[in-house]
């Protein structure tokens, strides 16, 4: 039985990693879903929500501003979630009438900030941007192509991390960010992504759904958009540029609240799950995300599966592989701080603060906590 209990988790924990990405790419090679893409350039509203962020806010809106695409077909709305700080006074000191500052009152969570902007754009089209989110030149004009196609829904850009200083933390964050990628470039051909990126999304208005504050809207809104029989597609040419996180801590923290908010995102939307909106997207959903959050399960198990067996030599001998490749994610931030980076270690310190993370948040969900307000990220 302990036999079953190993061999079975480690081909869970194979599955979600290299086999879901090796049977979409085989898939998507068969079904090679296309989007039509051509110039199209409606009306643009870009909503930016922003807690305390005058480090970044001006600079932020200074690059959407100067973004390639028609000056009177853009606009820009930012979304005080009540900063205490001068976030509000650096926006209504930007002289440009495409730009409009909302206050909510009192602070409640970037969800509910979005539902107060939405009403009050004027675009056909509404693009998310974090506070800190620097777009390349054409990001609009690549996004927008792909609205011409009238089955697309909701498009999520190419996020790009930046690790300038080489951490442990910021090394795996971008190799796991190119894995992601990747895997959403083959999902698109097969119909619809399961994840997207929260700092570089667009979707049509009129598909907007108001959420409750408590939800992950760069999870639930998508989710919706393909309930209603609409495409959710990935554009790598739309690419978005953010510093990595550079402490291990604070992305930890990170990584906790958006598995928590996408558990209760999964919760909310779990008749997808079961096929309402195609028995092909469910088996998606299920690998790409349940499965995923719930990788430490498997990854426990096995570890203690693999210690109770391990009087035999091939268990012994993976046993101590699993033992090398936690010492590895150990040892990991403090190579990096005396400036000597091993890629593999860095990929291992990342993989188990990923699943740590997701312990952390099922945990939480279990017992029914929610985080719907948060502070700044430390890029």
């Amino acid at each position: 039985m302990t036999e079953i209990f190993f061999w079975s988790c480690l081909g869970i924990i194979f599955y979600i990693y290299l086999g879901y990405p090796f049977f979409v790419f085989f898939l998507a090679r068969i079904i090679k879903k296309s989007v039509s893409k051509r110039a199209f350039e409606p009306m643009v509203t870009l909503l930016i929500a922003a807690y305390n962020e005058e480090r970044y806010i001006v600079q932020t809106i200074e690059n959407k501003l100067q973004l390639d695409y028609p000056a009177d077909k853009l606009e820009v709305i930012v979304i005080s979630d009540d900063s205490t700080d001068k976030t509000d006074a650096l926006v209504e000191a930007i002289k440009d009438i495409r730009v409009q500052l909302l206050r909510q009152q009192p602070r409640a969570g970037k969800t509910s900030a979005l539902n107060m902007a939405v009403p009050h754009a004027k675009g056909d089209i509404i693009v998310f941007s974090d506070a800190n989110s620097m777009y390349a030149p054409d990001v609009l004009k690549q996004l927008t192509l792909c609205f011409a196609d009238e089955r697309v829904g909701y498009v999520t850009g190419k996020m790009i991390y930046i690790d300038k200083d080489g951490t442990s933390v910021g090394d795996g964050c971008s190799a796991y960010m190119k894995y992601e990628n990747m895997l959403r470039e083959w999902e698109t051909k097969l119909g619809s992504v399961v994840g997207v990126d929260g700092g570089i999304d667009a979707m049509r208005k009129e598909l907007y759904c108001m959420l409750n504050s408590d939800q992950l809207p760069d999870f639930v809104q998508p989710l919706k958009v393909v309930e209603k029989g609409y495409r959710v597609i990935y554009q790598s040419a739309a690419i978005l540029k953010e510093v990595t996180l550079k402490e291990t801590r604070d992305e930890y923290r990170m990584r906790v609240r958006v598995s928590l908010r996408a558990l209760w995102a999964l919760k909310d939307m779990q008749q997808l799950l079961w096929g309402k909106a195609g028995y092909l997207f469910a088996w998606q959903l299920w690998s790409h995300k349940v499965l995923r959050y719930l990788c430490f399960l498997f990854l426990f198990i096995s570890f203690w599966a693999n210690l109770i067996l391990i009087s035999r030599p091939l268990y012994l001998f993976v046993f101590i592989l699993q033992v090398v490749a936690y010492t590895a994610a150990i040892v990991s931030p403090i190579l990096s701080q005396n400036k000597r980076h091993i890629r593999l270690f860095h990929f291992c310190h990342y993989f188990v603060l990923l699943n740590m993370a997701s312990a952390h948040a099922f945990f939480k969900f279990l017992i029914g906590k929610k985080q719907i307000v948060w502070n700044p990220r430390k890029g």
